[in-house]
């Protein structure tokens, strides 16, 4: 089992930043995948963005050009800068990894003010 852990997560301002963090521990051999996924009130959990091992990244249209998701892989991290943030980004985020099985993390508020 992969346990993840999330911080970071609060009230910000639209136009202010925030820098999401998520720790891995547990029986940990290789993650592959890394992956910030974001779900609001009425929605459906969607991807934000993910990283391989190699340090390929991709991220959902929305965030392009705002957000930007890093790793640690020898402290098993994943980190998710969040810049120029809006309102619709208010959301429960959650950290996801991939090794022998699909982890996820318990989630952290991000709460955008207009």
């Amino acid at each position: 089992q992969v346990q993840l852990v999330e911080s970071g997560g609060g009230l910000v301002q639209a136009g202010g930043s925030l820098t999401l963090s998520c720790a891995a521990s547990g029986r940990i051999f290789m993650i592959n995948t890394m992956a910030w996924y974001r779900q609001a009130p009425g929605k459906q959990r969607e991807l934000v963005a993910d990283i391989t091992r190699g340090g390929r990244s991709r991220y959902a249209d929305s965030v392009k050009g705002r957000f930007t998701v890093s790793r640690d892989n020898a402290k098993n991290m994943v980190y998710l800068q969040m810049n120029s943030l809006k309102p619709e980004d208010t959301a429960v985020y959650y950290c996801n990894a991939n090794q022998d099985d699909s982890y996820w993390g318990r989630g952290t508020q991000v709460t955008v003010s207009s």
